[in-house]
């Protein structure tokens, strides 16, 4: 009668990552080639000023508008990257109105090219408070040290 023997298999200790380099490698490659596509807003230049940062909860949604050197208006609510159509002045307070009409919570925020007209400016600013909004903060840079 022959007895059978088994002998006890040592648990395997390594993990083969071949396969997860090359999925990381292949993620690597893909964002390089992605991330210089992506728009991040509107180009303004933007004014420079000496004041505090804004304190900026980023918890809440922010809604940004935007009026370029030749008087385009555009929307974008938070960060997103989609390409943006400019609007027209009245469809600005029309969409502003009933965003704040469904999140009365939400920050506007206003940045204005320093070549736009002053005149547009003040429209904007104008049908804003009509839209509903009290207190718009304005989008600056910081002042170059000399």
């Amino acid at each position: 009668m022959e007895i059978m023997v088994r002998k006890k298999r040592k648990p395997m200790a390594e993990i083969n990552v071949v396969p997860y380099i090359d999925v990381m490698l292949v993620l690597l490659i893909v964002f390089m080639v992605t991330a210089p596509m992506l728009n991040q807003g509107i180009d303004v230049d933007l004014p420079q000023a000496s004041n505090e940062p804004l304190d900026i909860d980023e918890n809440l949604e922010t809604l940004v508008v935007s009026i370029t050197a030749t008087g385009e208006y555009f929307l974008s609510i938070g960060a997103t990257g989609d390409e943006r159509e400019s609007v027209s002045l009245e469809t600005v307070g029309e969409q502003v109105s009933r965003i704040l009409n469904a999140n009365p919570e939400i920050q506007v925020l206003v940045e204005g090219d320093t070549e736009a007209d002053w005149g547009a400016m003040i429209t904007l600013i104008t049908t804003l408070n009509q839209a509903g909004v009290t207190n718009p903060n304005f989008i600056t840079q910081p002042v170059d040290s000399i």
